[in-house]
């Protein structure tokens, strides 16, 4: 099979000396995560951050939105375009996967709803529990414990999305609609070095139970790879049926 042509829209630009200028950014992040797969991708990054999404969909066989600090609820220099964008692939049925930011954006586009988490921030390795499975979901799990950094979440799913997990701190934690669109709350391509790095230039605005209930968390085991083996699954399925 011929390279997929992926389009990653990045949504975010650290630019902190402890986070941004010691780890690769949220595009090389995810590349790096499907790299370690047997399949091989074209790569083209689109730096929405600062406004740029794609203009023709057909530059890319598929896209895909990261995850961002920022929120979602918030009016953004991107926001408006990204929005637009997220809606064009939905009436083309271009595969579009979204991580946290992206998942969230993605429910909003289509007419769901994102609020902000009433008891604070949800970090650390959680598991999502998938309580409906689709074809690209192999090798087959009934959970998978990945990370987790967020805030904003998913409260109502938009018209024509499935429910296909849920966490103990996040109800809607992975949704699809039909074969084009796949999301995740959470955060496949972290790593354990990033994670604590994250986790420790921003604690001090988590309360202290939350913080050690989430470093204690970092003592599991994380299958974020798996869900990069679901994603890529999910583009040559989808790209099969566009």
């Amino acid at each position: 099979m011929k390279r997929i042509k992926l389009g990653i829209l990045q949504t975010n630009h650290d630019k902190s000396v402890e986070v941004g200028d010691a780890f690769p950014d949220d595009s090389h992040r995810f590349r790096d995560m499907f790299d370690a797969q047997d399949d091989r991708f074209h790569y083209r990054i689109y730096m929405t951050i600062g406004g740029e999404v794609p203009q023709d969909l057909n530059e890319q066989d598929a896209y895909m939105i990261t995850g961002s600090p920022l929120s979602v609820l918030d009016q953004h220099v991107f926001t408006d375009d990204l929005m637009d964008f997220i809606r064009r692939c939905d009436a083309a049925k271009k595969p579009l996967m979204g991580a946290c930011f992206g998942h969230q954006a993605i429910a909003l586009a289509l007419g769901g709803t994102v609020e902000k988490k009433p008891d604070g921030y949800n970090v650390g390795i959680e598991d999502t529990h998938y309580h409906t499975k689709r074809p690209w979901m192999i090798p087959d799990r009934d959970a998978l414990p990945m990370y987790v950094f967020h805030e904003d979440t998913v409260t109502t799913l938009p018209e024509g999305c499935d429910l296909l997990g849920s966490s103990k701190n996040c109800k809607v934690a992975s949704f699809a609609k039909g074969g084009h669109i796949f999301t995740t709350q959470f955060h496949p391509e972290f790593c354990n070095d990033f994670m604590s790095c994250v986790l420790r230039f921003t604690e001090s605005s988590i309360p202290a139970e939350e913080r050690k209930s989430a470093w204690d968390s970092l003592e599991k085991d994380q299958e974020g790879h798996i869900f990069g083996l679901w994603t890529t699954e999910f583009f040559k399925k989808a790209m099969t049926h566009a």
